[in-house]
């Protein structure tokens, strides 16, 4: 297994040891190949590679075996799901619920399939599979079936690569060294991400760690992205007179087309 060239450590235990709270047995020690996704006009997706190693105090237990679950997670956002039904013949919204915050990216990868290495309650606890990372609907739900418009929102963005779940992606070496290689799709959202790292023994967290990842539009974009929402007259204003230059340009050269 090979490591890329670590960056300087930004990440911060997810429960850290207070002075009644004794180190773990077992703690994560880790890093990632880049804390920065650039967005270029020309942005493709990005990889990231998260790697670490497992700092032990005692000796490596033989009763239990060792599960490591990787997740990177991007900005909440509010989301809307609506149901079409057919009504006198077309197809209009009828139901719709609102989940009061869902990443708007969100990957998971682990050593084995989740719900065999992690208790449901620990799931619960830790936010760590998909289901888990919706937070609670903004309001009341008017529908006898909740469940079904999250598993088809869920649906949607598994198919499109912003939610991922790729089992078997964490490698993990001699109960030791770990490394998962998490592939974020072309339609980033530009803002703070963040990665956790999960060492579980017999369903349980022994120890987590979180780090940050910055997203964000550079150059011409994010020129174009700021200049949209600071000054939104301005920029209507400059998309008008682009797109009238275009015409008159495209105008002319027919013209001088149609003269040959």
């Amino acid at each position: 297994m090979s490591f890329p060239s670590p960056e300087a450590p930004r990440g911060e235990a997810l429960v850290p040891p207070t002075g009644d709270t004794p180190e773990p047995p077992e703690s994560v020690v880790a890093g990632l190949s880049s804390h920065e996704v650039a967005i270029t006009t020309n942005f493709d997706g990005s990889e990231i590679t998260i790697y670490g190693a497992i700092k032990r105090q005692t000796p490596i237990p033989t009763d239990s075996r060792l599960e490591v679950a990787v997740t990177i997670e991007g900005p909440p956002r509010s989301v809307t799901i609506r149901r079409k039904s057919r009504r006198f013949g077309i197809w209009v919204n009828t139901d719709s619920v609102v989940v009061g915050s869902a990443p708007s990216f969100y990957a998971v990868t682990t050593t084995n399939p989740l719900d065999a290495i992690i208790l449901p309650e620990e799931d619960a606890r830790y936010r760590i599979s998909v289901p888990t990372v919706m937070r609670s609907f903004a309001r009341p739900v008017a529908v006898e079936d909740p469940a079904e418009f999250t598993g088809a929102m869920m649906a949607i963005r598994i198919a499109n690569g912003t939610y991922r779940v790729d089992v078997g992606g964490v490698r993990l070496e001699d109960d030791t060294l770990f490394r998962a290689d998490i592939r974020m799709p072309a339609n980033l959202v530009e803002g703070a991400y963040k990665a956790r790292i999960f060492l579980l023994r017999e369903g349980r967290v022994i120890d987590s760690y979180s780090t940050p990842i910055e997203v964000q539009k550079v150059g011409l974009e994010r020129w174009l992205y700021r200049l949209a929402f600071d000054h939104p007259f301005r920029y209507g204003v400059m998309s008008l007179l682009i797109a009238a230059f275009a015409g008159w340009g495209a105008n002319a050269a027919f013209r001088a087309l149609q003269r040959k």
